[in-house]
């Protein structure tokens, strides 16, 4: 195959309808059908034309009508273009009828996002999420979709944008396969999420709370991440770059560490399978001890991209958790005032202007009590030392005369080992007592 093979690109025409009997976040606009030219852009594609029809009601046979399926495929012709993505959810028949009659491949929103997914997955879980992902979304789509393409591998790279399979060289079209299949791997998945508890619940004995960061793609959660702990995430200027959950220690003060997450990036029409599959890492955010929300404060469509997450986070079930706006590339933001209140913070992740206050609003929120204290432990009670290792976070241990101990702890354990600190213990009043 010559070089110039290789780098060909799909000819993608962008489709959408807005329709006056369709929910408001359900129809395309000018704003989403540039976002979804991105997505082709970040499937390896090139957008080569745009059509956004007006109706009352989608057509039930080809979703847009007659005419505009005759206006789409004239439009094909001359861009001599070989995908059509269409900005809307289409009805697996809808999308039989519309590859039939415009003569090239017809996918959705749902599939184009599920197809850059399954370039970008890299562990085991992030593959084992998108292949669950994609036999749901195509298991309605079996009969007689798929016939005319060769199925590639999921790892194939050149396989032209909608055709990344699961992982297979054909897909079966043997309904009971498919179904054992999402059964086997809704299992493996729950493993994942048994293994994900034992980690929570070793957290919560160790008292390390949670920091879990979410935000539209794109709005600059790698970025703040690799700001806030050195994590050299690679954090590029493109849709769904991090698919992969990334965590790492962050030291906010010194009696406050906290563990802090990167999470996949929510986009408008986020397929609901992807949402489902992925709450084996996304229900972390329900058991965070803190959420910050990160918002692209350049964009001016910004508002509506945070509504995007908070509708997200409520389906998650995590809307009750604690969360902060961080309103990110404050360097490039364009207003007269930038946001502020009650935690919200403006921040650049690229700069670092911002985050002194950022972690200082954080330690406010997550420094539950610790205190660093001096022991003087006799030898016959090591076990203490032992105890202390695992509730607690041990500094210095020098050995003397007795076991000198510097260590930072809860209230609770300072309680348990008070006889042994060094000048005694006392607790700290709060600001209500005498």
């Amino acid at each position: 195959m010559t070089e110039r093979q290789e780098e060909k690109r799909n000819r993608a025409v962008l489709v959408g309808l807005s329709a006056y009997s369709l929910p408001r976040e359900d129809n395309a606009s000018d704003t989403t059908l540039e976002e979804l030219a991105d997505l082709v852009e970040t499937a390896g594609g090139e957008c080569v034309g745009m059509i956004l029809q007006q109706r009352d009601a989608p057509e039930a046979r080809t979703f847009i009508g007659e005419g505009k399926v005759e206006e789409t495929r004239d439009l094909v012709a001359a861009q001599e273009a070989d995908l059509v993505v269409f900005d809307n959810e289409l009805s697996p028949s809808q999308q039989r009828v519309l590859t039939e009659d415009i003569g090239v491949q017809v996918i959705d929103r749902a599939g184009l996002i599920l197809d850059i997914f399954a370039q970008r997955a890299r562990t085991r879980e992030g593959r084992l999420q998108v292949e669950l992902a994609q036999y749901k979304y195509l298991l309605p789509r079996l009969t007689g979709m798929w016939g005319h393409l060769v199925r590639q591998t999921a790892s194939g790279g050149k396989s032209p944008i909608g055709t990344r399979g699961p992982g297979e060289t054909q897909l079966e079209t043997d309904r009971r396969h498919i179904r054992r299949k999402i059964a086997k791997l809704t299992e493996e998945l729950e493993e994942v999420r048994r293994v994900r508890a034992v980690q929570r619940d070793r957290r919560e004995k160790n008292e390390v709370p949670v920091v879990a960061i979410v935000g539209y793609t794109n709005a600059g959660k790698s970025t703040l991440l690799n700001a806030l702990t050195g994590a050299e995430i690679p954090a590029r200027n493109r849709l769904f770059d991090t698919l992969d959950t990334t965590t790492r220690m962050l030291e906010i003060s010194d009696t406050c560490t906290v563990l802090i997450s990167d999470t996949v990036g929510f986009i408008r029409k986020l397929p609901h399978h992807l949402v489902e599959a992925f709450k084996a890492t996304l229900e972390e955010l329900t058991f965070a001890d803190l959420i910050l929300h990160v918002i692209d404060a350049s964009n001016p469509e910004w508002r509506e991209q945070a509504q995007v997450v908070e509708r997200l986070i409520a389906q998650l079930g995590a809307e009750t958790t604690p969360r902060m706006d961080v309103f990110n590339k404050s360097d490039i933001y364009v207003g007269d005032i930038r946001p502020h209140g009650e935690d919200i913070v403006s921040v650049s992740a690229r700069t670092g202007e911002g985050l002194p206050e950022l972690l200082d609003m954080i330690g406010k929120r997550l420094d539950g009590g610790q205190h660093r204290v001096q022991l003087a432990l006799p030898y016959d009670k090591g076990g203490v030392l032992d105890m202390l290792y695992q509730e607690a976070k041990v500094e210095t241990v020098e050995y003397g005369e007795t076991i000198d101990v510097t260590v930072v702890c809860s209230e609770k354990t300072a309680g348990q080992i008070k006889d042994y600190i060094v000048g005694g213990w006392q607790r700290p009043k709060e600001f209500w007592e005498d």
